[in-house]
Formats: structure tokens, C-alpha cells, sequence
């Protein structure tokens, strides 16, 4: 059970872990030459255009971003089309720019450096408009590719220890990662990245299926090798991360198949040559779990939340009222949506940052957090330029939506220099630090549960994200500093790892 061995989590982690030195030290450069193609594109199969004429759901963006789960009224099937619908807002080219080297195609969700290792499977019976079977989703022509024919939900249901969404799920999205296009740029470091870049992806799905009143669930429990063997995928250069069930059925799937045979795909390669990061398929492979005992050892109860004195002045969040909440719909705010390259030093209102919180951390179904609502990350805040809020660090309650001073002053400069020096993290109206107590999560979940603290981050950061650019603000995501922000927001945070971190403010102009 090695996703026990926990000291492999730890060693990962902190081998991974940027500083001053480490970044100046480190003589890694970027081979253009070998850059990784973004596209797993199929060579022996042939695509299956995806229907381009798209339904609008009509549904505000923002409303659709703070859904905490769909409830099912009867079955709920989604046929192609809608299918179609929550792919394309998930991980559809939404933008192509051209450059003197050539071009680049930005997807719907915010993804490090464009690099997108975020692959999609779907796994369904017979849909209305689509057969029973595997298919792998291309955003590059928008078509699927049907690797299995036939209903194979059952090897899921299985591999999820009969995970009831799962069970009831007419159809189920797999997602995986690349690694060598992460890693070609961000070497050891990219496994982390695969959780930032998927969770954005995975906040968009989740809006997307609550636009559309399907039933969804984030599902990180799971019997590795049988879901890698279902798409075809190694579990070391390609890695399954997580299920997203889309729908609802009354009736059973049928049971597994007894055997899944190998898949002989033959496919584009990604570069002419690859660099392996050994760390990487050490910590997968330590953080999988191998049978069904585990995958049910891993559901059930969160780890209690530690009881926080509050020593500092509160500050309660007043966010919009609905009436003055912009009813510009999911679609149109996930197309507009691009990181922000520059902030325009201004203030936001206070009932801005007081929406964007609210909205954000709501919560989100997933196996990994019962009772629904627990979380496993801290938030700490600095904030620059609040109209109303004093500049200053914050920790923010998640149980009362209250933020609670804990340093007043001007820490601009400061929060540029812990996120590497990027003049985002300080130009902002106010930087989100998601902080976790690792040693809690990994003593509940196993190394399995880095996993979960690295994914419950950056799902908040994409639901901030388009939070943000529906009330027209900017936002970006950034890596950091590891230790030097434990120790800027400590005594506080004595204790905890950095996962994450989003920028967010007024935007200015694009360079």
C-alpha cells in the first residue's frame, strides 16, 4: 500500500519547492525545437466531428459558478449536442493567436504557460446522437475519436468502489495528463502543475454541467490501473487524474466486461525527444491506489478542521446584491476570459472581492469532502487595493465568510517577490494564497490526498477566475515561493504548504 508511504509525498514536495536559490541555480532552459505538440492526435482512427452549433443555456455565469450540486429530477441524459456543449467550455479552442513563430490556440480554461497537457475521455452508454463506447476527445478539429465500442461504465463503477454518482452516470469524462508538456518547462515541478491546469479545466465542467442541469461530481478515488487501461494510457507518461460523471440514470449500467483488452493506438508524437523526472512517476505511482479496499478507504469523512482563535479584527463580506449581479451568461464570459497579463494598480470594490470569495468557496461536490463544504485549503489573502479594506493580510473563514486582519500595511512589494519575482502578484487588487496542512491530509487520505489539496485549489482558482471576468475584473494564476509564504503569513500559518496562488484586480491594458 504505498499510497501509505507518505514520506514519498513529503520528499516530492519538497523537492519541488521553488526559492530564491533554487530558481537562480537551476540552468534549465527552454528547447523550442522540442517543444511538446498540444494535440494528441490519432493517426489510425477516424474523428467524429462534434456538432459546432451549440446550445446557449442562458444561464448567468456567475450563478452557474456558485452551483454546489444539481439535483436530479428523473433521468437526466445528455445527448450530443450538450455533450459537445460541456467539452467545448471545458477544453474547446476559444482563441488563436498568430506569432512570428507561429500560432498558439487558447482553450476555454486557464492552463500554465499554454502549454495544455490536459487530455479528455468519455466513457458512455448509448447517448442520444453517439453509441456506447470510449472516445478520446480532440479540441484541435472539436471530434471524438471512439477508441471501444460498446457500454464500459461498469469498469468504472467498478474501479470507483461503486461511487454512486458513478453508477448513475449515462456518461463519465476521464481526465489525464501529459507530462512531458508540462514538464518540458516546468521539469519536477510539472506534477503539481497538472492539478492546477486540470482543476481550471474541472471548474469550467462544473459550471458548464450546471448550466446545462446535469448532475456532476469530481472524482479523485479510484483504482488506477483500471481506468488507465480503459482509455489506454500508460499511468507514467500519460496519467489518469480524475472523473467527472455527467447525468443521471435510474437503471443500473451493466456489469464490467471481464477482460479490457489492450489498446494499439497509434499517435502523433509529441517532440522528437523527451526528458523523464523520475520524482514524477514516483510520486504517481506512490499516490495510486491498487484496489477496490483502498479506493473505499479513501471516501467517507474529511478531516475535522482545527479550531481557529481569531485574534484580529473581523471583517464581514457584503457581496453584491442579486440584483446588481451581471447576468452576462457562462458561454460569453468563458470565450471573453484570457489571463491577465497586467494590472492597472486600481481599486476594486470591496463588494467585488466580498462576491468573488463568496461565489468561489461555496464548495463543489467531489468524493474527497463530506460533509459537503469542508475544504482542505486555507486562504490567505493580500490585499492592495480594496475600496473600504484596509491593505493588509487576511485570513479568510471559510464557515462564516468573514476575513480576519492579520498584518495591516502595504505589502505590494512583498507579494510580487513571493510569486517569483512576478510583478501580478503585486500589481494585483488582491493575491488569494491557498495554503494546506499537509500532514493532516496525508494522515487521512495518504499521499493520494496531495493530489486532492493541489485539485481543491486550483477548482477555487478557476471558479475565482471566472468569477472575476464576469463582474469584469482580471485575474491569473501563479506559482510562488513555497516557504517564504508559509513564513509571510506566519505565526498563522506555522505549519502549512503553499498550493497555489491567484492574482485578481482591475486589468489593464495587454501588452
Amino acid at each position: 500500500m504505498a499510497n501509505q508511504d507518505t514520506k514519498i509525498g513529503s520528499e516530492y514536495h519538497n523537492a519541488t519547492k521553488h526559492s530564491y536559490w533554487s530558481i537562480r541555480r537551476n540552468a534549465h532552459y527552454l528547447d523550442w525545437q522540442d517543444q511538446p505538440y498540444p494535440f494528441k492526435v490519432s493517426t489510425n482512427l477516424e474523428p467524429i466531428p462534434l456538432p459546432r452549433d451549440l446550445p446557449h443555456s442562458g444561464v448567468p455565469a456567475i450563478e452557474a459558478v456558485a452551483a454546489t450540486r444539481v439535483e436530479a429530477q428523473g433521468d437526466v441524459v445528455p445527448d450530443l449536442p450538450t455533450l459537445a456543449h460541456v467539452l467545448y467550455y471545458s477544453a474547446g479552442i476559444t482563441k488563436k493567436k498568430t506569432y512570428p513563430g507561429g500560432e498558439i490556440y487558447f482553450r476555454a480554461a486557464a492552463c500554465a504557460g499554454a502549454l495544455y497537457p490536459i487530455e479528455i475521455y468519455v466513457v458512455c452508454g448509448d447517448l442520444p446522437g453517439l453509441e456506447a463506447g470510449v472516445y478520446h476527445f480532440n479540441p484541435g478539429d472539436f471530434a471524438l475519436c471512439r477508441l471501444r465500442a460498446g457500454d464500459y461504465r461498469g469498469i468504472l463503477v467498478q474501479a470507483t468502489a461503486n461511487e454512486p454518482s458513478i453508477a448513475a452516470a449515462p456518461v463519465v469524462l476521464v481526465h489525464t495528463a501529459i507530462t512531458w508538456r508540462s514538464s518540458w518547462k516546468y521539469q519536477a515541478r510539472s506534477y503539481r502543475y497538472h492539478y492546477w491546469d486540470d482543476g481550471m479545466n474541472l471548474a469550467n465542467t462544473l459550471a458548464a454541467s450546471a448550466a446545462n442541469k446535469l448532475p456532476t461530481k469530481i472524482v479523485m478515488g479510484f483504482v488506477d490501473d483500471l481506468v488507465n487501461r480503459l482509455v489506454g494510457v500508460d499511468g507514467e507518461q500519460e496519467m489518469s487524474l480524475a472523473l467527472a460523471p455527467l447525468g443521471h440514470l435510474s437503471a443500473p449500467p451493466p456489469a464490467p466486461v471481464s477482460e479490457i483488452s489492450d489498446l494499439r493506438l497509434e499517435v502523433r508524437p509529441l517532440s522528437r525527444r523527451q526528458v523523464d523526472y523520475p520524482i514524477i512517476r514516483k510520486m504517481h505511482k506512490a499516490s495510486s491506489l491498487a484496489t477496490v479496499d483502498e479506493v473505499t478507504a479513501w471516501q467517507g469523512a474529511s478531516p475535522d478542521l482545527p479550531t481557529l482563535a481569531r485574534t484580529g479584527r473581523v471583517v464581514e463580506l457584503h457581496p453584491l446584491d442579486a440584483s446588481k449581479l451581471p447576468g452576462e451568461e457562462l458561454e460569453s464570459v468563458i470565450v471573453r476570459r484570457a489571463s491577465t497579463r497586467q494590472f492597472a494598480h486600481k481599486s476594486i470594490p470591496f463588494e467585488s472581492l466580498s462576491t468573488l470569495l463568496d461565489r468561489a468557496t461555496r464548495g463543489f461536490p467531489t468524493d474527497f469532502l463530506e460533509p459537503p463544504g469542508w475544504h482542505l485549503n486555507d486562504l490567505y489573502l493580500s490585499v492592495h487595493a480594496v475600496e473600504g479594506l484596509p491593505p493588509g493580510t487576511y485570513f479568510y473563514h471559510w464557515s462564516d465568510r468573514t476575513l480576519e486582519l492579520l498584518k495591516e500595511g502595504d505589502f505590494r512589494q512583498k507579494a510580487c517577490y513571493l510569486c517569483l519575482e512576478q510583478d501580478l502578484g503585486g500589481d494585483s487588487s488582491f493575491t488569494v494564497f491557498y495554503l494546506a496542512d499537509l500532514e493532516r491530509i496525508f494522515q487521512r487520505y495518504g499521499n493520494r490526498g496531495y493530489r486532492a489539496a493541489q485539485m481543491e485549489a486550483a477548482i477555487i482558482g478557476g471558479k475565482l477566475y471566472l468569477t472575476a471576468y464576469a463582474l469584469r475584473h482580471g485575474a491569473t494564476g501563479l506559482t510562488f515561493y513555497d516557504d517564504d509564504v508559509t513564513n509571510f503569513f506566519s505565526p498563522h500559518a506555522q505549519g502549512k504548504s503553499a498550493m497555489f496562488v491567484t492574482a485578481l484586480g482591475a486589468p489593464g491594458r495587454r501588452p
